[in-house]
């Protein structure tokens, strides 16, 4: 078995690598220099040069306020680029694992979402991404979604490393508390995708929409008080409103989402995001 990972030099696909190989199997990741998806859609090619027994697209443009003025790009990265990564896998008989985000809700409710609940993106970069779900779910037979929320891991650029960063640059920081999410550790979701993985070696995927996203509710400030506490930082950290904090994108106030379905349909095992962010944190560099 061998899978082709997109996005592999990014968080989640480097914690993905990292699980394939624990597990055995073979993987290939091109690096950006070895395909820029912003100028090379032929994936035909590449998946005849590569012979994957199934792919996984981790690739996605994720700058959210920067999105509201790079529209084309946006799209082309989370729309256009998965929709023609689908129609590829689905002429090789592929199955194709598409990650996506709690932001194609609008975050006007107050209960976990659950995968079959409305859609409607409230900012360019979730339009974006419901596009390229849609565009994925049509062309691909096989093609199985998951929904993630507020990613983070010891690699990239996240808010974890961005806050730590900033308590060494500042003595006092303001964060946004009304904005209600789960933080999600890469590594966690990583191993959601191994089990989709391991369960396609000898079964067919079905198409469908799967949320995964550690367990538990919290503020981007409650997840800043938890990274300064697990840090010993001294910083003064002060609540604010997203009014306060004005962005070029809107984003959703609330976007829990229910993760059952997949521990149902693959055994995935599941932790509460502060249990997740205390265990990751001794590996952070």
């Amino acid at each position: 078995m061998k899978v082709l990972i997109l996005g592999g030099t990014g968080q989640l696909g480097t914690c993905l690598q990292a699980v394939l190989s624990q597990a055995g199997i073979a993987f290939e990741a091109p690096s950006r220099r070895e395909l820029n998806l912003e100028t090379e859609l032929e994936f035909t090619t590449l998946v005849a040069a590569v012979k994957p027994s199934i792919v996984v697209n981790a690739a996605a443009y994720t700058a959210v306020d920067k999105a509201e003025h790079e529209p084309e790009l946006a799209y082309m990265l989370n729309a256009t680029m998965p929709e023609k990564l689908a129609i590829a896998c689905q002429q090789a008989d592929l199955p194709l694992i598409h990650i996506s985000t709690d932001y194609v809700f609008n975050g006007k409710t107050n209960k976990p979402y659950f995968e079959s609940d409305l859609t409607e993106p409230v900012s360019v970069y979730g339009k974006s991404k419901l596009a390229g779900e849609l565009a994925v779910l049509e062309h691909c037979e096989q093609a199985i979604i998951i929904r993630t929320s507020w990613l983070y891991s010891e690699y990239g650029n996240n808010f974890l490393k961005t806050m730590i960063r900033l308590s060494k640059e500042r003595s006092q920081l303001n964060v946004v508390a009304d904005q209600i999410g789960t933080p999600t550790y890469a590594g966690d979701l990583a191993l959601a995708i191994l089990k989709i993985i391991q369960h396609s070696q000898h079964a067919k995927l079905h198409k469908d929409i799967y949320h995964f996203a550690n367990l538990g509710v919290a503020s981007w400030y409650d997840f800043a008080w938890h990274i300064f506490k697990q840090t010993a930082s001294k910083i003064e950290l002060n609540a604010i409103t997203t009014e306060q904090y004005p962005t070029p994108a809107t984003r959703p106030a609330y976007s829990i989402l229910n993760s059952q379905k997949i521990s149902n349909h693959y055994g995935v095992v599941n932790r509460h995001w502060l249990d997740a962010l205390t265990a990751m944190m001794p590996d952070l560099p």
